[in-house]
């Protein structure tokens, strides 16, 4: 029997592991539903009717067309105080959630992948470098990101760029782990006595020894983006109410909570769904791609 290469041992790893599945079918789903928004939505997210105020789900309410005929629309998770339909805001959330929550991981992996490269390399940056992340983690990171979001307008840059400072000394510290150990092995010394320039050595030698632990951070880092800004949107110093998402829709449906729980069930239901799948394929990509994970199973 031919041997499996390393990648198709890898993906044969992947698929076994049940929580790498299960997260990642959840996910992709969560993803089809943002891109397909505008074909799932029965009606329009942002459209207002006072004739179909605070409907229970499943209600249905008459809207007049532009030719002068009416048509009847069924509202899978009700309406809220504005007539809205709680089913098209939570599709188009799902897209705002999502964006936030990967660019968060991706530019945060970025930054703190070339900051904790040179800060772990050369020890006399090292203090300089290090003594700032403990100054930015030593601030809670819902804090630090309410208080960046108050110094500018509201909108979907300025939460994703609050987000991602308080991100960023968390990749710096684990980069820097990860070069700490890797710069003192016999392959890197090696390459430093016959003379290999820095910046090749970082990439070729150092750089893929930090692609595993960063792939498992990123998804954490896309979770706790996704919950982070829910809770800035829910406290009203977010994306604007006008912008359908998560948070936006419980933030308006909470105070008649009691009387119509619908407009927080259903977005709380996709935000906790989602959160929760990410972190699963999380802890299965940790533990196929971390070699004392796999010897301790």
């Amino acid at each position: 029997m031919k041997p499996l290469s390393v990648r198709s041992a890898l993906v044969y790893k992947l698929l076994r592991n049940p929580s790498v599945v299960m997260g990642l079918i959840i996910v992709l789903v969560m993803l089809v539903v943002g891109l397909a928004a505008p074909l799932l939505a029965s009606v329009d997210p942002i459209a207002i009717d006072p004739t179909a105020r605070n409907r229970f789900p499943m209600a249905e309410s008459s809207h007049r067309l532009d030719d002068g005929t009416r048509s009847t629309v069924a509202h899978l998770m009700g309406t809220d105080s504005l007539g809205r339909d709680v089913y098209s805001r939570v599709l188009y959330g799902a897209r705002v959630s999502l964006l936030v929550g990967i660019t968060v991981a991706v530019v945060s992996i970025t930054l703190g992948l070339a900051i904790g490269l040179i800060a772990g390399y050369f020890p006399w940056l090292d203090r300089i470098v290090m003594r700032i992340m403990d100054g930015l983690m030593a601030i809670p990171a819902i804090l630090l990101a309410i208080a960046l979001v108050s110094l500018s307008s509201a909108g979907i840059l300025t939460v994703i760029v609050a987000i991602i400072v308080p991100e960023i000394p968390r990749v710096v510290r684990l980069v820097r782990s990860v070069v700490l150990s890797a710069r003192h092995e016999p392959y890197v010394e090696a390459a430093v006595t016959v003379g290999t320039r820095t910046l090749p050595l970082l990439i070729r030698h150092i750089l893929p020894n930090t692609v595993a632990p960063l792939i498992v951070q990123g998804t954490f880092i896309c979770a706790s983006a996704i919950l982070v800004e829910a809770i800035l949107s829910f406290l009203g110093i977010g994306i604007p109410p006008e912008i359908p998402t998560w948070g936006n829709i419980m933030a308006e449906g909470r105070q008649l909570f009691r009387l119509f729980p619908h407009n927080i069930l259903f977005p709380g239901i996709f935000l906790g769904l989602t959160v929760l799948a990410i972190n699963i394929l999380g802890d299965g990509l940790r533990d196929v791609l971390d070699p004392k994970m796999e010897k301790r199973a």
